[in-house]
């Protein structure tokens, strides 16, 4: 039975991740501060739901935290990290910049510090799509440069992904980062848009469209990214033989180290997304249109070829029917 660190195991991604490990046979040790970014209430919820039993263990620890972290990897012996654990949310950086630094860099240098200190096998870890920042090129690939983020948040998820490239690097550390996009569904978020839409619609209070309407995303259902995950966790990378030193490819490298996309492979605009959760909710909305937020993209779009190429598995679940999961959870969760 292999032992798998997730970090974050109490956020959206890292619940539903711990439940599909602990099907699949992994000893799961998961840690997370409980931090109150959102309503930390949601967070116990989840952590309920887990299923008992001596496969699981929980512990409340800061990835800021140097000594318990060193503490945490000194008392187990992991042979996977799954680094989903992060200060998330663009807007949020704008204002509270020290919460990013503190999370997803100092944090970071301490799993790295832990991974390679006690021979972790693989480190996979959490980036965002938010990296692609001023890219337009459609749809966004792995293979092409992202030096150019419009949110501090999106600069911490490129930082993570060269300093991982520096331990795989110096230290042979096989190191997978995955770049997600706009993850929705069940036990979701309560920063993210459609969660706050749903929140308002059924109050009957306004939403707010930023952009004056004028955004697309590509909207991946949580277990899409979960089942993604998964297949990636029990397949470290290998360096690249085909590594071009003169025409480097930012995707790969001659070390043990990797990027994925993992998106649904499908634009959809936010009014036609609205749509189909007013049409879930049985409920139409009342809309306020605004201009495009600081450190926001207008639009995302992912080529997950290199992952259908190497794991057999792209995303498919379309939005009519994520939502509608949502919307029946979110119903009977809040009552």
């Amino acid at each position: 039975m292999k032992k798998i660190l997730i970090t974050g195991a109490a956020g959206f991604i890292g619940f539903f991740l711990s439940k599909k490990l602990l099907q699949d046979g992994f000893e799961v040790v998961g840690i997370d501060n409980l931090n109150d970014y959102y309503d930390p209430a949601l967070k116990q919820s989840r952590l309920v739901e887990i299923p008992a039993g001596s496969a699981y263990t929980f512990e409340k620890t800061d990835l800021a935290d140097r000594a318990a972290m060193a503490a945490l990897f000194s008392k187990h012996k992991f042979d996977t990290v799954m680094n989903l654990a992060a200060q998330a949310g663009v807007r949020y950086s704008l204002t509270n910049p020290n919460a990013y630094a503190d999370s997803n860099l100092i944090g970071f240098v301490n799993i790295l510090e832990g991974c390679r200190h006690s021979g972790v096998e693989h480190l996979v870890f959490a980036s965002s799509s938010s990296v692609y920042g001023g890219n337009t090129t459609m749809p966004f690939s792995v293979h092409d440069n992202v030096d150019h983020p419009v949110s501090l948040y999106a600069a911490t998820k490129k930082s993570n992904e060269l300093m991982a490239h520096a331990y795989s690097h110096l230290y042979g550390l096989k190191t997978t980062g995955l770049r997600f996009f706009t993850v929705y569904g069940p036990w979701g978020r309560p920063d993210m848009a459609y969660f706050l839409f749903t929140k308002a619609i059924l109050a009957g209070e306004p939403i707010n469209i930023f952009n004056n309407g004028e955004m697309k995303r590509d909207f991946t259902y949580i277990d899409d990214i979960v089942e993604g995950v998964a297949r990636v966790i029990n397949s470290p990378p290998e360096p690249s033989p085909d590594w071009d030193k003169k025409n480097p490819d930012p995707a790969t490298s001659w070390a043990p180290y990797r990027i994925y996309n993992i998106g649904n492979n499908q634009v959809e605009t936010l009014m036609h997304f609205i749509e189909v959760l007013e049409d879930c909710l049985g409920k139409k909305a009342k809309k306020i249109y605004l201009p495009m937020q600081d450190g926001d993209v207008a639009a995302t779009y992912a080529n997950v070829d290199d992952l259908v190429c190497n794991f057999d598995f792209k995303p498919s679940t379309s939005i009519e029917t994520g939502l509608e999961n949502f919307v029946k959870w979110y119903q009977g969760y809040y009552r």
